[in-house]
Protein backbone atom coordinates (compact mmCIF):
# COMPACT_ATOMS: atom_id res chain seq x y z
CA UNK A 1 0.00 0.00 0.00
CA UNK A 2 1.23 3.46 -0.82
CA UNK A 3 -0.73 4.91 2.06
CA UNK A 4 1.31 6.41 4.85
CA UNK A 5 1.25 4.20 7.99
CA UNK A 6 1.55 5.39 11.55
CA UNK A 7 3.35 3.26 14.08
CA UNK A 8 1.92 3.07 17.57
CA UNK A 9 2.92 1.16 20.65
CA UNK A 10 0.52 -0.04 23.34
CA UNK A 11 -2.23 1.94 21.67
CA UNK A 12 -5.73 1.75 23.15
CA UNK A 13 -8.60 0.12 21.23
CA UNK A 14 -9.88 3.47 20.06
CA UNK A 15 -6.68 4.54 18.30
CA UNK A 16 -4.83 3.27 15.25
CA UNK A 17 -3.36 -0.16 15.87
CA UNK A 18 -0.79 -1.51 13.41
CA UNK A 19 0.77 -4.90 13.13
CA UNK A 20 3.53 -5.77 10.68
CA UNK A 21 2.00 -5.82 7.21
CA UNK A 22 -1.54 -5.05 8.42
CA UNK A 23 -3.18 -1.76 9.25
CA UNK A 24 -6.27 -1.66 11.45
CA UNK A 25 -8.31 1.41 12.23
CA UNK A 26 -11.10 1.80 14.72
CA UNK A 27 -13.43 4.73 15.29
CA UNK A 28 -12.67 6.53 18.53
CA UNK A 29 -14.78 5.87 21.62
CA UNK A 30 -15.38 9.55 22.32
CA UNK A 31 -19.11 9.62 23.23
CA UNK A 32 -19.70 9.68 27.01
CA UNK A 33 -22.93 10.06 28.99
CA UNK A 34 -23.25 13.86 28.56
CA UNK A 35 -22.54 13.62 24.82
CA UNK A 36 -24.97 10.69 24.60
CA UNK A 37 -27.75 12.69 26.27
CA UNK A 38 -26.88 15.64 23.97
CA UNK A 39 -27.02 13.43 20.87
CA UNK A 40 -30.50 12.14 21.75
CA UNK A 41 -31.99 15.40 23.11
CA UNK A 42 -30.12 17.58 20.61
CA UNK A 43 -31.43 15.62 17.62
CA UNK A 44 -34.97 15.32 18.98
CA UNK A 45 -35.31 19.06 19.67
CA UNK A 46 -35.21 20.44 16.14
CA UNK A 47 -37.83 22.60 14.47
CA UNK A 48 -40.73 20.29 15.44
CA UNK A 49 -41.64 21.73 18.85
CA UNK A 50 -41.60 25.25 17.36
CA UNK A 51 -43.85 24.26 14.41
CA UNK A 52 -45.86 21.06 15.09
CA UNK A 53 -48.12 22.07 18.05
CA UNK A 54 -50.62 23.84 15.81
CA UNK A 55 -50.96 20.74 13.59
CA UNK A 56 -51.44 18.39 16.55
CA UNK A 57 -54.13 20.76 17.87
CA UNK A 58 -55.65 21.02 14.36
CA UNK A 59 -56.07 17.23 14.08
CA UNK A 60 -57.15 16.62 17.70
CA UNK A 61 -59.55 19.58 17.96
CA UNK A 62 -59.02 20.45 21.65
CA UNK A 63 -56.12 21.63 23.88
CA UNK A 64 -56.38 18.77 26.43
CA UNK A 65 -56.45 16.02 23.79
CA UNK A 66 -53.44 17.58 22.01
CA UNK A 67 -51.49 17.56 25.30
CA UNK A 68 -52.43 13.87 25.73
CA UNK A 69 -51.02 13.17 22.25
CA UNK A 70 -47.72 14.91 23.18
CA UNK A 71 -47.51 12.86 26.40
CA UNK A 72 -48.34 9.63 24.52
CA UNK A 73 -45.66 10.40 21.91
CA UNK A 74 -43.12 10.83 24.73
CA UNK A 75 -44.12 7.51 26.33
CA UNK A 76 -43.94 5.73 22.97
CA UNK A 77 -40.48 7.23 22.23
CA UNK A 78 -39.34 6.16 25.73
CA UNK A 79 -40.63 2.60 25.27
CA UNK A 80 -39.00 2.40 21.83
CA UNK A 81 -35.66 3.70 23.14
CA UNK A 82 -35.68 1.27 26.12
CA UNK A 83 -36.37 -1.61 23.72
CA UNK A 84 -33.47 -0.46 21.54
CA UNK A 85 -31.25 -0.25 24.66
CA UNK A 86 -31.72 -4.02 25.17
CA UNK A 87 -30.93 -4.63 21.50
CA UNK A 88 -27.77 -2.54 21.98
CA UNK A 89 -26.85 -4.68 25.01
CA UNK A 90 -27.21 -7.92 22.96
CA UNK A 91 -25.76 -6.66 19.64
CA UNK A 92 -22.92 -4.29 20.61
CA UNK A 93 -22.39 -2.85 17.14
CA UNK A 94 -23.12 0.53 15.57
CA UNK A 95 -25.74 0.86 12.86
CA UNK A 96 -29.08 0.99 14.68
CA UNK A 97 -31.97 -0.75 12.90
CA UNK A 98 -29.68 -1.85 10.07
CA UNK A 99 -27.35 -3.96 12.21
CA UNK A 100 -30.22 -5.40 14.28
CA UNK A 101 -32.21 -6.43 11.18
CA UNK A 102 -29.02 -7.90 9.66
CA UNK A 103 -28.11 -10.00 12.73
CA UNK A 104 -31.70 -11.19 13.40
CA UNK A 105 -33.40 -11.48 9.99
CA UNK A 106 -30.45 -11.75 7.60
CA UNK A 107 -28.86 -9.97 4.67
CA UNK A 108 -31.76 -9.24 2.28
CA UNK A 109 -34.10 -7.20 4.59
CA UNK A 110 -31.04 -5.41 6.06
CA UNK A 111 -29.94 -4.40 2.56
CA UNK A 112 -33.42 -3.03 1.77
CA UNK A 113 -33.28 -0.95 4.96
CA UNK A 114 -29.76 0.34 4.22
CA UNK A 115 -30.64 1.11 0.60
CA UNK A 116 -33.78 3.06 1.62
CA UNK A 117 -32.12 4.82 4.55
CA UNK A 118 -28.84 5.80 2.87
CA UNK A 119 -30.30 6.88 -0.49
CA UNK A 120 -33.59 8.41 0.64
CA UNK A 121 -34.60 8.71 4.30
CA UNK A 122 -31.50 10.13 6.03
CA UNK A 123 -30.51 12.60 3.27
CA UNK A 124 -34.15 13.77 2.92
CA UNK A 125 -34.47 14.26 6.68
CA UNK A 126 -31.16 16.14 6.83
CA UNK A 127 -32.10 18.31 3.85
CA UNK A 128 -35.46 19.16 5.44
CA UNK A 129 -33.92 20.18 8.77
CA UNK A 130 -31.22 22.27 7.03
CA UNK A 131 -33.85 24.03 4.89
CA UNK A 132 -35.79 24.76 8.09
CA UNK A 133 -32.60 26.22 9.60
CA UNK A 134 -32.03 28.32 6.47
CA UNK A 135 -35.56 29.78 6.53
CA UNK A 136 -35.15 31.04 10.09
CA UNK A 137 -31.53 32.14 9.56
CA UNK A 138 -32.29 34.36 6.55
CA UNK A 139 -35.74 35.62 7.69
CA UNK A 140 -34.34 38.68 9.59
CA UNK A 141 -32.74 39.91 6.34
CA UNK A 142 -36.12 39.97 4.54
CA UNK A 143 -38.53 41.64 7.00
CA UNK A 144 -42.14 41.79 5.90
CA UNK A 145 -41.75 39.43 2.92
CA UNK A 146 -40.90 35.82 2.21
CA UNK A 147 -37.23 34.97 1.64
CA UNK A 148 -36.07 34.07 -1.92
CA UNK A 149 -35.84 30.30 -2.47
CA UNK A 150 -32.36 30.63 -3.98
CA UNK A 151 -31.04 32.28 -0.79
CA UNK A 152 -32.71 29.63 1.41
CA UNK A 153 -31.29 26.76 -0.64
CA UNK A 154 -27.78 28.26 -0.74
CA UNK A 155 -27.85 28.78 3.06
CA UNK A 156 -29.06 25.18 3.59
CA UNK A 157 -26.29 23.89 1.30
CA UNK A 158 -23.71 25.95 3.22
CA UNK A 159 -25.06 24.46 6.48
CA UNK A 160 -24.55 20.91 5.14
CA UNK A 161 -20.99 21.73 3.96
CA UNK A 162 -20.07 23.18 7.38
CA UNK A 163 -21.46 20.08 9.11
CA UNK A 164 -19.50 17.85 6.73
CA UNK A 165 -16.21 19.60 7.54
CA UNK A 166 -16.88 19.48 11.31
CA UNK A 167 -17.84 15.78 11.35
CA UNK A 168 -14.99 14.72 9.04
CA UNK A 169 -12.34 16.52 11.09
CA UNK A 170 -12.97 15.26 14.61
CA UNK A 171 -15.55 13.24 16.54
CA UNK A 172 -14.82 15.24 19.69
CA UNK A 173 -15.40 18.54 17.84
CA UNK A 174 -18.74 17.25 16.50
CA UNK A 175 -19.89 16.08 19.95
CA UNK A 176 -18.71 19.35 21.57
CA UNK A 177 -20.80 21.36 19.09
CA UNK A 178 -23.72 19.02 19.84
CA UNK A 179 -23.35 19.69 23.58
CA UNK A 180 -23.16 23.50 23.11
CA UNK A 181 -26.19 23.68 20.80
CA UNK A 182 -28.22 21.32 23.01
CA UNK A 183 -27.55 23.61 25.99
CA UNK A 184 -28.60 26.65 23.88
CA UNK A 185 -31.86 25.10 22.70
CA UNK A 186 -32.73 23.84 26.21
CA UNK A 187 -32.22 27.42 27.42
CA UNK A 188 -34.57 28.68 24.68
CA UNK A 189 -37.25 26.17 25.67
CA UNK A 190 -36.83 27.14 29.33
CA UNK A 191 -37.48 30.79 28.38
CA UNK A 192 -40.78 29.72 26.78
CA UNK A 193 -41.64 27.51 29.79
CA UNK A 194 -40.94 30.28 32.35
CA UNK A 195 -42.87 32.80 30.24
CA UNK A 196 -45.85 30.42 30.20
CA UNK A 197 -45.71 29.85 33.96
CA UNK A 198 -45.73 33.63 34.53
CA UNK A 199 -48.81 33.97 32.29
CA UNK A 200 -50.58 31.14 34.17
CA UNK A 201 -49.72 32.80 37.51
CA UNK A 202 -51.37 35.98 36.18
CA UNK A 203 -54.54 33.98 35.52
CA UNK A 204 -54.39 33.49 31.75
CA UNK A 205 -56.07 30.07 31.81
CA UNK A 206 -58.94 30.58 29.36
CA UNK A 207 -57.54 27.94 26.93
CA UNK A 208 -57.83 25.28 29.62
CA UNK A 209 -61.54 25.86 30.38
CA UNK A 210 -63.68 23.09 28.76
CA UNK A 211 -60.35 21.76 27.49
CA UNK A 212 -61.78 18.56 25.92
CA UNK A 213 -64.48 20.34 23.92
CA UNK A 214 -64.45 19.53 20.13
CA UNK A 215 -62.08 16.54 20.56
CA UNK A 216 -61.72 14.39 17.42
CA UNK A 217 -62.42 10.65 17.77
CA UNK A 218 -61.47 9.42 14.25
CA UNK A 219 -58.80 6.67 14.36
CA UNK A 220 -57.09 7.88 11.18
CA UNK A 221 -57.03 11.53 12.33
CA UNK A 222 -55.51 10.52 15.68
CA UNK A 223 -52.85 8.58 13.72
CA UNK A 224 -51.98 11.70 11.67
CA UNK A 225 -51.77 13.73 14.91
CA UNK A 226 -49.38 11.09 16.26
CA UNK A 227 -47.25 11.49 13.11
CA UNK A 228 -47.00 15.25 13.72
CA UNK A 229 -46.05 14.75 17.38
CA UNK A 230 -43.64 11.89 16.72
CA UNK A 231 -41.82 13.99 14.09
CA UNK A 232 -40.77 16.23 17.01
CA UNK A 233 -39.57 13.17 18.97
CA UNK A 234 -37.64 11.65 16.04
CA UNK A 235 -34.05 10.96 17.10
CA UNK A 236 -34.85 8.84 20.19
CA UNK A 237 -32.94 5.96 18.58
CA UNK A 238 -29.87 7.91 17.44
CA UNK A 239 -27.47 6.61 20.10
CA UNK A 240 -27.86 3.06 18.73
CA UNK A 241 -26.24 4.22 15.49
CA UNK A 242 -22.95 4.98 17.28
CA UNK A 243 -22.77 2.11 19.84
CA UNK A 244 -19.12 1.35 18.99
CA UNK A 245 -18.17 4.97 19.73
CA UNK A 246 -19.75 4.98 23.20
CA UNK A 247 -17.67 4.80 26.36
CA UNK A 248 -19.02 1.76 28.31
CA UNK A 249 -22.03 1.30 25.98
CA UNK A 250 -23.76 -1.21 28.28
CA UNK A 251 -24.09 1.57 30.93
CA UNK A 252 -24.13 4.74 28.81
CA UNK A 253 -26.87 3.68 26.36
CA UNK A 254 -29.74 2.96 28.82
CA UNK A 255 -28.73 5.83 31.15
CA UNK A 256 -28.64 8.39 28.34
CA UNK A 257 -32.09 7.23 27.15
CA UNK A 258 -33.56 7.43 30.68
CA UNK A 259 -32.26 10.99 31.13
CA UNK A 260 -32.82 12.51 27.67
CA UNK A 261 -36.32 11.35 26.67
CA UNK A 262 -38.22 12.18 29.91
CA UNK A 263 -36.42 15.56 29.92
CA UNK A 264 -37.53 16.32 26.36
CA UNK A 265 -41.08 15.04 27.00
CA UNK A 266 -41.53 17.27 30.09
CA UNK A 267 -40.16 20.29 28.20
CA UNK A 268 -42.47 19.64 25.22
CA UNK A 269 -45.54 19.42 27.48
CA UNK A 270 -44.62 22.60 29.38
CA UNK A 271 -43.87 24.47 26.12
CA UNK A 272 -47.30 23.46 24.75
CA UNK A 273 -48.93 24.68 27.98
CA UNK A 274 -47.03 27.96 27.57
CA UNK A 275 -48.26 28.37 23.97
CA UNK A 276 -51.85 27.77 25.12
CA UNK A 277 -51.44 30.24 28.01
CA UNK A 278 -50.30 32.97 25.60
CA UNK A 279 -52.80 32.20 22.80
CA UNK A 280 -56.34 30.93 22.46
CA UNK A 281 -56.69 27.68 20.43
CA UNK A 282 -58.05 29.75 17.51
CA UNK A 283 -54.98 32.06 17.57
CA UNK A 284 -52.66 29.07 17.81
CA UNK A 285 -54.31 27.39 14.80
CA UNK A 286 -54.03 30.55 12.68
CA UNK A 287 -50.33 31.03 13.53
CA UNK A 288 -47.87 30.25 10.75
CA UNK A 289 -45.03 29.65 13.24
CA UNK A 290 -46.36 29.21 16.74
CA UNK A 291 -43.07 29.97 18.56
CA UNK A 292 -42.62 33.25 16.68
CA UNK A 293 -46.22 34.27 17.47
CA UNK A 294 -45.60 33.41 21.13
CA UNK A 295 -42.44 35.57 21.07
CA UNK A 296 -44.33 38.54 19.58
CA UNK A 297 -47.02 38.28 22.27
CA UNK A 298 -44.83 37.64 25.33
CA UNK A 299 -41.31 38.99 24.62
CA UNK A 300 -42.22 42.09 22.64
CA UNK A 301 -39.04 43.77 21.35
CA UNK A 302 -37.03 40.67 22.35
CA UNK A 303 -39.06 38.43 20.02
CA UNK A 304 -36.04 38.06 17.69
CA UNK A 305 -34.54 35.75 20.35
CA UNK A 306 -37.08 33.07 19.34
CA UNK A 307 -36.08 33.17 15.65
CA UNK A 308 -32.43 32.93 16.69
CA UNK A 309 -33.25 30.04 19.04
CA UNK A 310 -35.06 28.10 16.30
CA UNK A 311 -32.10 28.63 13.94
CA UNK A 312 -29.67 27.36 16.61
CA UNK A 313 -32.01 24.49 17.45
CA UNK A 314 -32.32 23.28 13.86
CA UNK A 315 -28.55 23.59 13.26
CA UNK A 316 -27.84 21.46 16.35
CA UNK A 317 -30.50 18.93 15.28
CA UNK A 318 -29.04 18.67 11.77
CA UNK A 319 -25.58 18.08 13.30
CA UNK A 320 -26.97 15.13 15.33
CA UNK A 321 -28.82 13.75 12.29
CA UNK A 322 -25.66 14.02 10.18
CA UNK A 323 -23.46 12.46 12.90
CA UNK A 324 -25.63 9.36 13.23
CA UNK A 325 -26.84 9.15 9.59
CA UNK A 326 -23.31 8.86 8.21
CA UNK A 327 -22.73 5.85 10.49
CA UNK A 328 -25.55 3.83 8.83
CA UNK A 329 -23.85 4.27 5.47
CA UNK A 330 -20.45 3.36 7.00
CA UNK A 331 -21.70 0.21 8.80
CA UNK A 332 -23.68 -0.99 5.73
CA UNK A 333 -20.54 -0.65 3.61
CA UNK A 334 -18.49 -2.54 6.22
CA UNK A 335 -20.98 -5.42 5.95
CA UNK A 336 -20.68 -5.51 2.14
CA UNK A 337 -24.02 -3.82 1.36
CA UNK A 338 -22.49 -0.58 0.04
CA UNK A 339 -19.27 0.17 -1.92
CA UNK A 340 -16.06 -0.64 0.03
CA UNK A 341 -14.82 2.97 0.01
CA UNK A 342 -17.74 3.98 2.29
CA UNK A 343 -16.53 1.55 5.00
CA UNK A 344 -13.16 3.27 5.38
CA UNK A 345 -11.97 5.81 7.96
CA UNK A 346 -9.49 8.68 7.74
CA UNK A 347 -6.03 7.51 8.85
CA UNK A 348 -5.42 10.51 11.12
CA UNK A 349 -8.85 11.88 12.09
CA UNK A 350 -10.33 8.37 12.61
CA UNK A 351 -13.74 9.49 11.28
CA UNK A 352 -15.83 7.68 8.60
CA UNK A 353 -15.24 10.57 6.18
CA UNK A 354 -16.21 8.81 2.88
CA UNK A 355 -19.61 7.82 4.34
CA UNK A 356 -20.13 11.35 5.66
CA UNK A 357 -19.19 12.87 2.28
CA UNK A 358 -21.64 10.54 0.50
CA UNK A 359 -24.48 11.46 2.91
CA UNK A 360 -23.62 15.13 2.38
CA UNK A 361 -23.69 14.75 -1.43
CA UNK A 362 -27.11 13.01 -1.39
CA UNK A 363 -28.52 15.74 0.89
CA UNK A 364 -27.19 18.49 -1.41
CA UNK A 365 -28.86 16.82 -4.42
CA UNK A 366 -32.18 16.81 -2.55
CA UNK A 367 -31.81 20.48 -1.60
CA UNK A 368 -30.98 21.50 -5.19
CA UNK A 369 -33.78 19.43 -6.77
CA UNK A 370 -36.35 20.42 -4.12
CA UNK A 371 -38.52 17.40 -5.05
CA UNK A 372 -38.21 15.68 -1.70
CA UNK A 373 -41.07 17.42 0.15
CA UNK A 374 -43.67 14.71 -0.49
CA UNK A 375 -41.15 12.01 0.49
CA UNK A 376 -40.35 13.77 3.78
CA UNK A 377 -44.08 13.92 4.53
CA UNK A 378 -44.08 10.12 4.48
CA UNK A 379 -40.85 9.82 6.49
CA UNK A 380 -42.83 8.52 9.49
CA UNK A 381 -44.41 5.79 7.37
CA UNK A 382 -41.01 4.36 6.37
CA UNK A 383 -39.51 4.90 9.84
CA UNK A 384 -42.28 3.05 11.71
CA UNK A 385 -42.29 0.26 9.13
CA UNK A 386 -38.66 -0.51 10.00
CA UNK A 387 -39.08 0.29 13.72
CA UNK A 388 -41.81 -2.37 13.79
CA UNK A 389 -39.54 -4.91 12.08
CA UNK A 390 -36.70 -4.14 14.52
CA UNK A 391 -38.94 -4.45 17.60
CA UNK A 392 -40.33 -7.77 16.33
CA UNK A 393 -36.68 -8.90 16.15
CA UNK A 394 -36.23 -8.00 19.83
CA UNK A 395 -39.34 -10.03 20.75
CA UNK A 396 -37.88 -12.98 18.80
CA UNK A 397 -34.60 -12.70 20.78
CA UNK A 398 -36.48 -12.44 24.10
CA UNK A 399 -38.57 -15.54 23.38
CA UNK A 400 -36.23 -17.78 21.36
CA UNK A 401 -32.73 -16.64 22.46
CA UNK A 402 -33.10 -16.09 26.19
CA UNK A 403 -29.64 -17.54 26.81
CA UNK A 404 -27.87 -14.62 25.06
CA UNK A 405 -25.95 -12.48 27.61
CA UNK A 406 -27.28 -8.95 28.03
CA UNK A 407 -26.43 -6.26 30.58
CA UNK A 408 -29.86 -4.62 30.30
CA UNK A 409 -33.34 -6.17 29.95
CA UNK A 410 -36.63 -4.43 29.23
CA UNK A 411 -39.96 -5.96 30.40
CA UNK A 412 -41.58 -7.82 27.47
CA UNK A 413 -44.82 -5.77 27.57
CA UNK A 414 -42.87 -2.63 26.51
CA UNK A 415 -41.72 -3.89 23.06
CA UNK A 416 -45.20 -5.43 22.54
CA UNK A 417 -46.79 -1.98 23.05
CA UNK A 418 -44.25 -0.41 20.65
CA UNK A 419 -44.94 -3.10 18.02
CA UNK A 420 -48.72 -2.57 18.26
CA UNK A 421 -48.17 1.20 17.94
CA UNK A 422 -45.89 0.68 14.91
CA UNK A 423 -48.50 -1.51 13.15
CA UNK A 424 -51.18 1.12 13.90
CA UNK A 425 -49.01 4.01 12.65
CA UNK A 426 -48.21 2.17 9.40
CA UNK A 427 -51.76 0.96 8.66
CA UNK A 428 -53.96 3.83 9.99
CA UNK A 429 -53.08 6.41 7.26
CA UNK A 430 -53.34 3.73 4.52
CA UNK A 431 -56.81 2.64 5.68
CA UNK A 432 -58.13 6.11 6.50
CA UNK A 433 -56.61 8.16 3.67
CA UNK A 434 -54.87 5.96 1.07
CA UNK A 435 -52.44 8.00 -1.05
CA UNK A 436 -50.48 7.07 -4.15
CA UNK A 437 -47.19 8.35 -2.64
CA UNK A 438 -47.19 5.44 -0.16
CA UNK A 439 -47.24 3.03 -3.11
CA UNK A 440 -44.27 4.89 -4.64
CA UNK A 441 -42.34 4.51 -1.36
CA UNK A 442 -43.05 0.76 -1.18
CA UNK A 443 -41.96 0.36 -4.83
CA UNK A 444 -38.75 2.30 -4.10
CA UNK A 445 -37.95 0.03 -1.12
CA UNK A 446 -38.40 -3.12 -3.22
CA UNK A 447 -36.48 -1.68 -6.17
CA UNK A 448 -33.42 -2.58 -4.06
CA UNK A 449 -33.98 -6.19 -5.21
CA UNK A 450 -32.53 -5.23 -8.62
CA UNK A 451 -29.22 -4.26 -6.96
CA UNK A 452 -29.12 -6.86 -4.17
CA UNK A 453 -28.83 -10.09 -6.13
CA UNK A 454 -26.09 -9.18 -8.67
CA UNK A 455 -23.99 -6.89 -6.42
CA UNK A 456 -24.42 -8.36 -2.91
CA UNK A 457 -25.63 -11.97 -3.21
CA UNK A 458 -23.52 -13.01 -6.22
CA UNK A 459 -20.80 -10.34 -5.77
CA UNK A 460 -20.61 -9.43 -9.49
CA UNK A 461 -18.51 -6.27 -9.17
CA UNK A 462 -17.19 -4.52 -12.32
CA UNK A 463 -13.37 -4.31 -12.29
CA UNK A 464 -13.28 -0.58 -12.82
CA UNK A 465 -14.89 -0.15 -9.37
CA UNK A 466 -11.73 -1.55 -7.74
CA UNK A 467 -9.56 1.02 -9.55
CA UNK A 468 -11.93 3.84 -8.57
CA UNK A 469 -11.88 2.63 -4.94
CA UNK A 470 -8.06 2.61 -4.88
CA UNK A 471 -7.80 6.14 -6.32
CA UNK A 472 -10.42 7.45 -3.90
CA UNK A 473 -8.63 5.74 -1.01
CA UNK A 474 -5.39 7.52 -1.87
CA UNK A 475 -7.10 10.87 -2.51
CA UNK A 476 -9.15 10.83 0.71
CA UNK A 477 -6.37 9.30 2.86
CA UNK A 478 -8.62 6.53 4.18
CA UNK A 479 -8.07 2.87 5.09
CA UNK A 480 -10.26 -0.16 5.95
CA UNK A 481 -11.46 -0.37 9.56
CA UNK A 482 -11.92 -3.20 11.99
CA UNK A 483 -14.71 -3.71 14.53
CA UNK A 484 -14.12 -2.99 18.18
CA UNK A 485 -12.73 -5.98 20.00
CA UNK A 486 -15.78 -5.99 22.29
Amino acid sequence: STMRKRKTTDSPPSSTALSEGEEKLRLKQEVGLISGVSLIAGTMIGSGIFMSPEWVLHHMGSPASSLLIWAACGVLAMFGALSYAELGAVIKESGGEYIYILRIFGSFPAFLFAYTSVILVRPAGLAAVCLSFAEYAVAPFYPGCSSPQVVIKCTAAACILVLTIINCLNVRLATSIMNIFTAAKLLALLVIVVGGLVLLAKGQTQSFQNAFQNTTASIGTVGVAFYQGLWSFDGWNNLNYVTEELKKPEVTLPRAVMIAIPLVTCLYLLVNVSYLAAMTPTELLSSGAVAVTWGDKVLGSWAWLISLSVALSTFGSSNGTFFSGGRVCYIAAREGHMPDILSMAHVRCLTPSPALLFTSAMSLIMIISGNFTSIVNFFSFIAWLFYGMTISGLLYLKIKKRELPRSYKVPIFIPIIVLVAAVYLVLAPIIDQPQIEILYIVLFIFSGVILYFPLVRFKRHPRFLQRITLHLQLFLEVAPTTRDAD
